[in-house]
């Protein structure tokens, strides 16, 4: 029997590189995001690997949608076995006391309270059918701050916290939570962070070759594929040339 996995913002960068890897590998596939166009092309695609796909189109920042859409399921499909909370972004990176308020509540409700409300709903069934896994993305930016980083990093370091706190209260279970804390990643992040200023973003990355949303999603599988007995709590990726949230040595 082929396992489950739901995989929140999986339209693009490392959602939509864990939705790839995990079809590949053989998971039933359950793939959120806010376009249901989006959601459709990248169905057809999975399915090509011979498995089957749901699509759910909701924001996580709206608890009654993400009720409601999980609620639709057929009832094969509501027991999930990986849950992927990857929802998120970064907006703006002023100093702290000039940042846009709209965008830290956008930051904290996606972040924070997104996750908070998928691990709701999804892990009450793991923990009555005693087996399933949640990977949460994180970051390196929940290690430290860094300059301009001020609420987005908190947000991550909710997440650390948070993941943290359900490896506690599912110790007794034979669940498994792992928090995975990539580092300069290129996907369209640093455009949503900048609203959409496309040259802004691509100068995060010059000098350095970044990781990718492939990258991550290996890191996601191999934690999802360890034996029952292995939990892999924690993993911090960067790339070869970045050692901190703050330090990255460019090359000429």
């Amino acid at each position: 029997m082929r396992k489950t996995a739901l995989i929140t913002g999986a339209t693009s960068g490392i959602g939509e590189a864990c939705a790839r890897a995990f079809a590949k590998a053989g998971y039933n596939i359950i793939i959120t995001a806010r376009r249901a166009d989006k959601l459709l092309l990248l169905k057809e695609e999975l399915k090509k690997h011979g498995v089957e796909v749901e699509t759910l189109a909701f924001d996580v920042r709206d608890a009654a949608a993400a009720e409601l859409s999980l609620a639709s399921l057929p009832a094969e499909w509501q027991n999930v076995d990986v849950l992927i909370n990857n929802a998120g972004l970064a907006l703006g990176l002023e100093k702290e006391y000039e940042g846009d308020p709209e965008d830290w509540n956008v930051m904290i409700d996606t972040n924070i309270k997104g996750l908070l409300t998928m691990t709701r709903l999804v892990v009450p069934n793991m923990v009555k059918r005693n087996t399933g896994h949640i990977i949460n993305i994180g970051s390196v930016a929940g290690d430290a701050a860094y300059a301009g980083g001020n609420v987005y990093c908190a947000t991550k370091a909710a997440v650390k916290a948070i993941t943290d706190g359900l490896r506690i209260d599912v110790a007794e279970t034979a669940l498994r939570v792992t928090n995975i804390k990539p580092g300069l990643v290129e996907t369209n992040f640093s455009t949503v962070r900048f609203h959409g200023d496309s040259d802004r973003a691509a100068n995060v990355y010059k000098g350095i070759k970044p990781l990718t949303g492939e990258d991550i999603a290996d890191v996601a599988l191999y934690a999802a594929s360890a034996p029952p007995h292995v939990q892999i709590a924690e993993v911090l990726v960067l790339a070869t040339h970045q050692a901190s949230g703050s330090v990255v040595v460019r090359q000429q």
